[in-house]
């Protein structure tokens, strides 16, 4: 301590908050991209469209047939409406209203007559309203879109960056934004009042396509715009979100289209109470229109529930996604193609159960998408059935036909099947997520066997050249998905362990840790977002299946022929 207790004082270098060197002109190119620019380019237009569809620029009409006002209802401007004619040769007459005379009584609900007298002052208004009014409230509208535009283009970017990666899937994503919300606009309006369905819809097709998290962000989105658009208060605001955040959270996993429509009926039990309460603090009396509101919101979720159920294919068709109702179906080994694989190469199908097996309970160890990724093993490799007899798993003891050939024709033999298999599962109408498993469970790996073969030869020849290393690997893409890193290291593991001549558990489980390592340090998860616990448990869960798999039989002692 300094003498006499004083404190010393310590000098704290100042940091200074600046981007790294470069790290600006990165941003900067990477907005100069075309297909950045594309893209923004895009979703500026869809931010038009939803903001026209809405017109903002004139405030909206807010009443609607059993409103109860809890304040007596005056005109705002001069205006005339016309008297209903007794017959159709009396002229038609016109009775004058003042600013300020009463339209509508507090605590009576508006009937037929008097919503078409609110209509008809509220058609005067917005003639009046002076132009720069209109453009000041058409800008705070659209600023406020644009802030929630960019909310959502930052949750799709952490949340579902292959989303922007492929054009189709982006625009048909802001396309159904557009269609939501403009659909919402118009059944907002008497009679039917029916906003909620084409939230729902849109939502719960988020839900299913991009995932809960990404479809909570959109659907907020899309209700406060409405909100917004039809005129409706905060009260009303939360009920909409309520009811959409009850059916999105409900979602989950589709095993059933039974499960939709539950979906439906419990966001309609929660539409019930949110209706009633919100009417009730928005000082609206406890009858029967407060009633059939709550029955009417209750219904038209029921109903979203059932259109889902029957959209469901097209949703899966436009958005490129495949649920689990469909991958039920292709999980039946009793499938053309895999009966086809049977046939031609059974030992590539013997191969593909087993990958499939194990793939399935790595994956659902880390919490991914288990039944997707079985049913991609058992199409991973359907392309070998165009020539089974080059792969080892099919030669039953026959010599190897790549005896005869260079290694540089056996390894485009070898790689061609990714190909091949890809175009078959297109030509029969595959989903595109199995069509991902085929073309990305080997990623750019490299054909060790016939690259090592090759370097030998040209060892034995005398000659000086490095034999390229490029042309010994598969042509990618690297997996894009945890799955599909998951069918990789499935693949690879149990075609190794076939190999090994007394496969214990320390054996297994050293083999399985080789391979996975191999695979990361070659980069082939860099692009799949596979963290380093996930990667544990995948080969933990590995090793357990195949020890379990390779189990030690007791030996039974020589029976005697009969």
């Amino acid at each position: 301590m300094p003498p006499n207790g004083a404190r010393k004082r310590v000098r704290i270098p100042r940091v200074q908050l600046t981007l790294a060197p470069g790290a600006t002109a990165r941003v900067l190119g990477q907005l100069k991209r075309g297909s950045v620019l594309g893209r923004l380019a895009l979703a500026f237009v869809a931010l038009c469209a939803i903001w026209i569809s809405t017109r903002p620029w004139l405030p909206p009409f807010e009443y609607h047939l059993g409103y109860t006002p809890a304040r007596d209802v005056v005109a705002r401007v001069d205006f005339s409406k016309p008297n209903p004619l007794l017959s159709e040769t009396d002229l038609p007459t016109y009775r004058q209203y003042k600013a300020g005379d009463p339209l509508a009584s507090a605590g009576k609900p508006l009937k037929v007559e008097t919503l078409e007298l609110l209509r008809y002052e509220y058609l005067a208004y917005t003639e009046k309203l002076p132009l720069t009014r209109q453009v000041e409230r058409g800008l705070a509208v659209f600023g406020m879109m644009l802030v929630l535009a960019v909310v959502c283009g930052f949750a799709l970017y952490h949340r579902e960056p292959r989303l922007l990666a492929r054009w189709h899937r982006f625009a048909v994503m802001l396309l159904m934004l557009t269609l939501a919300v403009a659909a919402s606009v118009w059944a907002s309006q008497d009679p039917w009042r029916a906003e909620l369905v084409p939230l729902l819809v849109a939502a719960m097709t988020f839900g299913i396509a991009y995932g809960r998290e990404l479809a909570m962000v959109l659907a907020f989105s899309m209700a406060l715009v409405t909100a917004i658009a039809v005129g409706q208060s905060l009260g009303e605001f939360l009920m909409l979100m309520g009811v959409v955040s009850a059916a999105v959270l409900q979602l989950g996993r589709v095993r059933s289209r039974r499960k939709l429509i539950g979906v439906g009926f419990f966001a309609g039990l929660i539409a019930l109470p949110l209706t009633l309460g919100v009417g009730l603090l928005m000082d609206q009396p406890l009858g029967w229109p407060l009633l059939s509101d709550a029955l009417r919101n209750a219904m038209w979720t029921l109903l979203a529930g059932f259109l889902i159920t029957g959209l469901l294919p097209f949703i899966e068709g436009l958005c490129g996604v495949v649920t689990e109702i469909s991958l039920l179906e292709l999980a039946d080994v009793a499938h053309p193609l895999l009966q086809e694989l049977v046939r031609r190469a059974p030992g590539t199908y013997n191969h593909s159960i087993n990958v499939a097996s194990l793939a399935e309970a790595a994956a659902e160890a880390i919490g991914a998408r288990g039944l997707l990724v079985r049913v991609g093993a058992y199409f991973h490799d359907i392309g070998k059935m165009l020539k089974p007899a080059y792969f080892v798993e099919n030669q039953a003891g026959e010599n190897s036909r790549h005896d005869h050939l260079v290694p540089a024709m056996s390894t485009l033999i070898i790689i061609a099947h990714v190909k091949d298999g890809a175009d078959l599962a297109r030509q029969h109408r595959l989903p595109e997520p199995i069509v991902d498993f085929i073309e990305q469970h080997h990623g750019t790996t490299l054909v060790e066997y016939f690259y090592r073969r090759a370097s030998e030869q040209s060892e034995q020849d005398g000659e000086a050249a490095v034999v390229p290393e490029s042309s010994f690997r598969y042509p990618g893409p690297k997996p894009q998905t945890v799955e599909a890193a998951v069918l990789m290291l499935a693949d690879a593991v149990e075609s190794a362990a076939r190999t090994l001549v007394e496969p214990g558990s320390s054996c297994i489980e050293s083999l399985v840790h080789e391979l996975a390592m191999k695979r990361l340090l070659d980069g082939q998860f860099d692009e799949c977002g596979l963290t380093l616990k996930q990667l544990a448990t995948i080969e933990d869960s590995l090793s357990k299946s195949l020890i379990a798999m390779y189990h030690a039989r007791v030996k039974y002692p020589e029976q005697r022929t009969a």
